[in-house]
This record gives C-alpha cells, sequence and structure tokens, in this order.
C-alpha cells in the first residue's frame, strides 16, 4: 500500500500539476466576479491577435492564451476587442475587462498589475526610399517626424527616449503606418513583423537593422486584485514552461519572436 500511495504521488508530480490547476476562491473572485472571463484583445499587434479570414473572428496567441485561463478558472470566456494597446490600457479606468494581453509599460503599471513577459517582440523603424537615415541612432534629430500608434508600447517608450525628433501620432498601429506613406513622414516605429509585412507595399521603404527597443508582451488585470494578478502570473510561467506559447505560435504561424525567459514569482 505504502508503495502504491508512493507512485500515485510520483504520478501527479510528473503529471506538471501546477498551483494554476485549481483556482483558489479569491482568485476566481478577481477575475470572473462576473460568471465569465473578460480578456481584452487588440487587433492592432497581428503577432499577438489575427482575424480568421472566413469568419472575421479573433484568433492567436492571446486569445489561445485567454481561453486556456478560463478553462482552468471552469468559466465561459468573453472576448473585449479593440484596435489600439493605448485604447485597451484605458479602458481598465472603466473597468471593462477582467485580463488583457499587452506590453509591459511603467505609465500602464500605474494602473494594472502584470505577469512578467511571456514574449518578446521586436519595435524597429521603416523609413522611405531614399531616406538618409541609415542607423536607429540616426532617426533622433530635429526635422525627423516618426508615425507611431497614439498609446502604444512604442509610443510611449519613444516619448521618454526621443529628444529631438517629432512623434506623430495615430489612432491605430495599421493607421500610424498610412499616415507615414500618405503624409510622406521620415519615420515609422512599430512592431517588426508589421512593418516587414508593410514594406513591400511602399515601393523603395526599409527597415533599419536591428532595433530600438525589445517589447515584452504579459498578461495584465486591473490593480486592487491581487489573488488574480498572483494566480495570472503562475499561470504565465507554466504557459512558457509548458511549452503552450510555442505551440500557440508554431499553429498561428507567427515567426519572429522569442518566447520570454522564466521569472520567480512573487
Amino acid at each position: 500500500m505504502v508503495a502504491l500511495i508512493r507512485c500515485l504521488l510520483l504520478l501527479v508530480l510528473v503529471s506538471g500539476c501546477v498551483s494554476t490547476s485549481v483556482a483558489p476562491p479569491a482568485a476566481l473572485a478577481d477575475l470572473a466576479s462576473s460568471g465569465r472571463l473578460r480578456a481584452g484583445i487588440n487587433f492592432g499587434n497581428p503577432v499577438l491577435v489575427q482575424k480568421n479570414p472566413a469568419t472575421g473572428t479573433p484568433m492567436g496567441l492571446a486569445v489561445d492564451l485567454a481561453q486556456e485561463l478560463g478553462r482552468r478558472l471552469g468559466v465561459p470566456v468573453e472576448l473585449v476587442t479593440f484596435d489600439a494597446a493605448g485604447k485597451m490600457a484605458d479602458a481598465v479606468k472603466r473597468g471593462e475587462w477582467d485580463i488583457a494581453f499587452l506590453a509591459v509599460d511603467p505609465v500602464r503599471a500605474a494602473d494594472i498589475s502584470f505577469s512578467a513577459p511571456y514574449l518578446e517582440i521586436e519595435g524597429v523603424y521603416l523609413v522611405p526610399a531614399g531616406s538618409a537615415l541609415l542607423t536607429n541612432e540616426d532617426v533622433d534629430r530635429d526635422g525627423v517626424r516618426v508615425a507611431v500608434g497614439k498609446g502604444s508600447a512604442y509610443d510611449l517608450y519613444l516619448t521618454r527616449e526621443l529628444k529631438r525628433a517629432q512623434l506623430v501620432r495615430a489612432p491605430t498601429s495599421p493607421a500610424a503606418v498610412e499616415m507615414f506613406a500618405r503624409d510622406r513622414l521620415e519615420v515609422s516605429a512599430g512592431v517588426k513583423q508589421q512593418l516587414v509585412a508593410a514594406s513591400p507595399t511602399i515601393p523603395g521603404s526599409r527597415i533599419l537593422p536591428g532595433r530600438f527597443m525589445a517589447i515584452g508582451q504579459a498578461a495584465g488585470v486591473p490593480h486592487g486584485r491581487d489573488a488574480g494578478a498572483a494566480y495570472v502570473r503562475a499561470f504565465i510561467e507554466d504557459a512558457k514552461a509548458s511549452g503552450f506559447v510555442a505551440r500557440s505560435l508554431a499553429r498561428h504561424g507567427i515567426e519572429g519572436a522569442s518566447i520570454a525567459p522564466p521569472a520567480p514569482l512573487r
């Protein structure tokens, strides 16, 4: 009998059960007080979310994470969609979501409790044909106008970092690329995958080598929901370690993003 018990305990350990397998009542109340998990999803970041070409419904890594979290909590998931990360971040003040998948930033952290990142993507610059700008460092100079999506992670970052170049904000990240081309601005800043896809549609444009920032994508919950935030932090670490994030990226054909390293739980 003792040997049997030991074998059963060993099976539990190797099965990969983690603290996120059963949600404590306090975490469930924090994340799904309405009986459902309202998950903020941003269509402006194609690395995390895409539209199903047949139905137009959201699909992608962020959707997969939201559905898996809802499964573990035992509640249905309601996707609350936005066309820009800045709009989604602002919506926390109106209580419109229980969890959101967006980039970590000190400005956002005033209202949102973040997990450690589960994914790292690159912020890069796109310049037009014939541009004299050759490096990322060349961008911060007088007379350079940089198109950005308002409230995006790279908008917040460049607001702090650029001293001489002028940021020109569009309502969304796709709109920023359109504005860059239409108004003949000197630079468009954005997520690498998005700008690489846009470059062939703008004759002669090119991506500057390297990156100007690494964008850590994380899960966030509204401040004051400490039990829910702790559960989400453990969930994200398990999603990385178990291969869930990697499998989702592969399933949706996403390349050029790196899974973030493990982070200690606090």
